[in-house]
């Protein structure tokens, strides 16, 4: 055997090795929480728990049997909108009511996944459903009525697009790497102009975070992009987390870009809400503390104020990880609302309509796309916050379910949400490949199940 040979079967013992030692893990970091002490206002904090190997307890990615789909909520209903999709993460309606669907994965990122955990992460991340090459394109969806719904392919040549924002006749995407800009007219079935670079974005061979969501001030004049962090908590150094975990503001006319808002670990959605003209966004939290911590949580967005990420969590909650920074932690502020350890919230919009039953009008709906590292897995559903006088009153309600079977595999994995023309609710799910659309059922013996 030659030393060559002998360093790759080396190499692949180790690997195995690691990857055994995950599993493990799973086994003896389990929650002890009870259910709903994560979520709210005042979600509970235990101590971290800490461990050489991270926890990981992945649901593996497996397509809807034919006849099925997820289960809406009592008094609701769910029809798939749109199937055979590749890997649709985020939605935006356009004014006439055709809805744009970015079909996107994650760029190539030659730093992201160095060494043997990331040669794990990378497995993991596969099992998940993501890892997929990106199609890089965003489809047009029109509703021709009778449950019709034509597709067409609106723009390509992207680069792993998510958010999308219109501001009178200029349609704005945020790659992964700037903010793009084109012309719309409306009705149009594609663009086809190769579009203005707008504004820079954090990206770079890391990339750890790649999705950058994109929302307009209400006077169109300002533009907001997400950016998450480049690492769970700096470990790549802090010297790559420039202008990342954090909201930017760009000026439209200038392309000039700020600091909006800092600390925010990995900010997606956003919307403003209707009372109070707000800011509000949902933040994939921390990894590796255990299954216990950290919520996500949706909050609103301050001007200028530091929401904790890396040096501590959920306000000035210290992380033990981190080179010690008082001065940052005394800044750090408490998000409003927790919606439970490693749900993973990204998509966010407020209810502005009629359509649905009381219960729903006045709120945010939350699509979370499912942990990868809590045992017993959580999220895997889109979710109702409830709202009062501009701020988030009572329990989150579970508005779709069942993305998960019985073993424990993702059907589907719920992403980008929205409100259609005719005032229902969107969902994306990358791994369903589907577009689901959720809607007031015809009566109380109707429900989908």
């Amino acid at each position: 055997m030659n030393r060559r040979t002998f360093f790759s079967i080396l190499c692949a013992v180790a690997i195995a090795a690691m990857i055994g030692a995950y599993f493990i893990v799973i086994r003896s970091n389990v929650a002890n929480l009870p259910a709903g002490a994560d979520e709210g206002p005042s979600p509970i904090l235990p101590a971290p728990t800490r461990t050489f190997i991270p926890t990981v307890n992945i649901a593996p990615a497996r397509a809807w049997p034919a006849g099925t789909k997820p289960i809406a909520a009592s008094g609701l209903m769910v029809t798939a909108y749109a199937s055979g999709l590749v890997h649709p993460r985020w939605l935006y309606v356009l004014p006439n009511g055709d809805v744009l669907v970015a079909e996107t994965d994650a760029p190539s990122r030659p730093q992201e996944f160095k060494g043997i955990r990331g040669m794990v992460s990378r497995v993991v991340q596969g099992w998940a459903g993501a890892g997929v090459p990106s199609p890089n394109r965003i489809t047009l969806l029109r509703d021709n009525g009778g449950g019709v719904v034509s597709k067409y392919v609106f723009l390509t040549g992207l680069n792993s697009p998510f958010g999308m924002s219109l501001v009178g006749n200029d349609l704005y995407v945020a790659n992964t790497d700037a903010i793009v800009r084109f012309t719309y007219v409306e009705s149009t079935n594609q663009i086809t102009d190769p579009g203005i670079k707008v504004a820079d974005l954090p990206a770079g061979p890391i990339n750890h975070h790649w999705t950058k969501n994109l929302i307009a001030s209400q006077d169109g004049s300002k533009l907001y992009a997400t950016v998450g962090s480049n690492s769970n908590v700096g470990e790549n150094g802090i010297d790559k987390e420039e202008d990342r975990a954090a909201i930017l503001e760009i000026d439209r006319a200038t392309g000039n870009r700020r600091v909006f808002a800092s600390g925010l670990r990995n900010p997606n959605g956003m919307d403003w809400e209707p009372e109070t003209g707000i800011l509000w966004t949902v933040v994939n939290e921390r990894d590796e503390l255990g299954s216990d911590l950290v919520p996500d949580y949706l909050t609103s967005v301050k001007d200028g104020r530091f929401y904790g990420w890396p040096y501590s969590y959920y306000g000035q909650h210290v992380d033990p990880r981190v080179s010690d920074n008082r001065q940052m932690v005394a800044k750090a502020i408490v998000p409003d609302y927790a919606v439970g350890n490693h749900t993973a919230a990204l998509g966010l919009i407020f209810n502005r309509g009629s359509l649905f039953p009381q219960e729903y009008r006045h709120g945010a709906f939350i699509g979370e796309h499912g942990s990868w590292n809590r045992r017993p897995l959580s999220g895997y559903k889109v979710i109702f916050v409830p709202f009062a006088d501009g701020r988030p009153s009572g329990q989150p309600r579970d508005v779709l379910t069942g993305f998960l079977d019985k073993e424990g595999h993702a059907l589907g994995r719920p992403v980008g949400v929205v409100i259609d023309k005719r005032g229902a609710l969107l969902v994306a799910d990358d791994v369903g490949n589907t577009v689901w659309r959720v809607s007031p059922a015809p009566n109380a013996d109707n429900l989908t199940r």
